[in-house]
């Protein structure tokens, strides 16, 4: 059995689709998928519940991720264990492909590799994207796909889930590069948000994040190193049909990066969420 966790906010637009994905074709007692609503005020925990079996549904009045994550554990019953957000889609047979990956036994913790939708995105915002994608950190799943999966040995790494910004990364960190694999043969589909604003609020979000693992776990930030993205923006800057797309990229990371180290000082954060991204799944229901 492979457990899944899907920690869920007001999730009421998009959960169904994440759902269906996630149990079309499974076998009988392949899943145990738990849906955490978190300080849901939508019929989030509803529409989950009409799943059925392998779904359940826990409800908690806190509105907080990382309590969510710690309440899926607690209530899981087996491993792998797959935490999955639940704006994000990823199939059955993906689910099993990591689940697999992870009994070879070598390493500990696997994502697959994230697929950007940007089909209902700006223009600029595919700009961004344009250019993140020929960047080594867009080959980073965990942190980057939404979906990262921890076998006993992996999750045994750390006591539960601290109340960070960055769970994904404070995951990474817990293990070292040699630990952990980015799956090319598996995706999971992330929905870029359709603004600018928006983009800019969820990149100083993943920032912030950065700087408080990095300020909170030094000993452990090493882990996170990987390839450097300095080469491939060096060698965008001699094409000068990249230039759009780097100006932008530039702009964006600026200023969430300056945001990110305002709100570090300000010693508290509000957190930024995409709520474009999920406005053309309105009325999604099973």
């Amino acid at each position: 059995m492979i457990s899944i966790v899907v920690p869920a906010h007001n999730e009421s637009s998009g959960i169904a689709r994440t759902l269906s994905a996630i149990t079309l074709g499974c076998k009988r007692e392949e899943l145990d998928v738990l849906v955490v609503c978190n300080g849901c005020t939508d019929d989030t925990a509803d529409i989950a519940r009409r799943f059925g079996p392998p779904v359940r549904v826990i409800e908690t009045e806190v509105a907080n991720k990382c309590h969510a994550l710690n309440l899926g554990d607690r209530f899981a019953r087996a491993f792998p264990r797959i935490y999955i957000d639940a704006d994000i889609v990823i199939t059955i047979q993906g689910v099993r492909t990591l689940a697999k990956r992870l009994a070879q036994g070598d390493v500990l913790a696997v994502a697959p590799s994230a697929q950007i939708d940007t089909s209902q995105s700006s223009l600029a915002v595919r700009a961004y994207y344009g250019i993140r994608a020929r960047l080594p950190s867009s080959r980073q799943g965990i942190g980057g796909s939404g979906v990262y999966a921890l076998s006993k040995m992996g999750h045994d790494r750390f006591v539960e889930f601290p109340n960070l910004v960055a769970d994904d990364m404070f995951v990474r960190i817990q293990l070292s590069p040699q630990e952990r694999q980015t799956l090319t043969s598996v995706s999971s589909t992330v929905f870029a948000p359709r603004t600018l604003r928006q983009l800019i609020a969820i990149r100083t979000r993943a920032h912030y994040g950065t700087l408080e693992i990095a300020n909170r776990h030094p000993e452990l930030f090493r882990n996170n190193r990987g390839e450097s993205n300095h080469r491939v923006l060096g060698r965008q800057l001699l094409n000068p049909r990249s230039w759009p797309g780097l100006l932008v990229y530039t702009y964006v990371n600026s200023v969430a990066i300056w945001s990110a180290k305002r709100w570090r000082r300000a010693g508290s954060f509000v957190w930024k969420r995409d709520s474009t991204s999920r406005v053309a799944l309105e009325g999604s229901s099973n």
